[in-house]
């Protein structure tokens, strides 16, 4: 249930455009070149639908005035290569790289000219030299970037309220990386409990996001509170999730891709952080790793799962 909700002020600029302008958007197609995570799943259907429901808000309709070249993500870099190369061949007027450094890495092989938007949420563009600053792209990238480890404090100080009776006195962190797929989350698990931690922070990739609900069990077997970056991981039977809306954001990137297709320069659209973010929890697996949530965690809630 919804405990709390966000409004969203979407700009009126469309309903306020000159009726030349209307005009000359109805009579150009506008083409996209989408690499994205797989539509079968609901999370990444429903990313995608608030992708296009934002485009049509700014004047550009799915099957209409806009063509959407979608490609499926793939961790082999190789592969999906050879698919952005193709976009480009079919004079896509953006490249869109949603979620994974792979999905950038792509786009920067396929063109160093075509306008990219990208979704950054398991990797630093500016740590990796992709972008020069967030006000000044100064590349051919824009988009919206997800500081994962930025937020991982407050996720600490969250998950510290939520278990207070767990809360140790100077409070040690033990950090363990899963690099390369597949990921044994088992192995990882065991390596964990022999530091006999009292509470789990999850860091996320995309690539994780399909093993979620092993990660939840492992995590409940364990008896660990858990604190993800993500709701998907909550739905999944994770205990909390502090993090950005990933629906939220695919708007953000959208009015980007928009401002683009518009006639702005890539390299003088800034990069935004995410505008909104939720709270999310899980009843019935506080109760099966036997901990009572407070309440000033769940009048926190913007939703709570029983």
């Amino acid at each position: 249930m919804r405990r709390r909700e966000f409004i969203t002020l979407l700009g009126g600029a469309a309903a306020a455009w000159p009726m030349v302008a209307r005009a000359q958007l109805a009579d150009r197609i506008a083409r996209i070149g989408y690499i994205g995570p797989d539509r079968t799943v609901p999370l990444a259907a429903a990313i995608y639908q608030a992708f296009l429901d934002e485009m049509q808000i700014h004047g550009f309709k799915n099957g209409q005035n806009l063509v959407v070249e979608f490609r499926r993500l793939e961790q082999d870099l190789r592969a999906l290569s050879v698919d952005a190369a193709e976009l480009v061949r079919l004079n896509v007027d953006v490249l869109f790289a949603d979620g994974t450094e792979t999905a950038l890495q792509a786009a920067v092989s396929a063109s160093r000219t075509l306008p990219i938007v990208m979704i950054a949420t398991n990797f630093d563009p500016f740590a990796r030299g992709y972008v020069k600053s967030l006000a000044r792209p100064g590349s051919n990238i824009t988009g919206v970037f997800l500081r994962q480890t930025e937020l991982a404090e407050k996720q600490t100080e969250l998950l510290l309220q939520a278990v207070p009776d767990r809360k140790i006195f100077g409070l040690q962190v033990h950090s363990l990386k899963l690099e390369n797929p597949p990921y044994d989350f088992r192995a990882a698990f065991r390596t964990l409990a022999e530091a006999s931690p009292q509470m789990l922070l999850v860091l996320s990739s995309p690539h994780f996001t399909p093993l979620r609900s092993e990660v939840a069990e492992l995590a409940i077997s364990y008896r660990l509170p858990t604190m993800f970056i993500f709701k998907t991981y909550v739905e999944a039977g994770g205990l909390l999730s502090y993090g950005a809306d990933l629906v939220a954001m695919h708007r953000q990137a959208a009015t980007h891709v928009a401002k683009i297709l518009k006639g702005t320069k890539v390299g003088d659209i800034p990069i935004e952080q995410p505008n909104r973010f939720e709270l999310v929890v899980n009843l019935k697996t506080a109760k099966a790793i036997g901990i009572e949530l407070p309440t000033s965690i769940l009048l926190r809630a913007d939703e709570v799962i029983e």
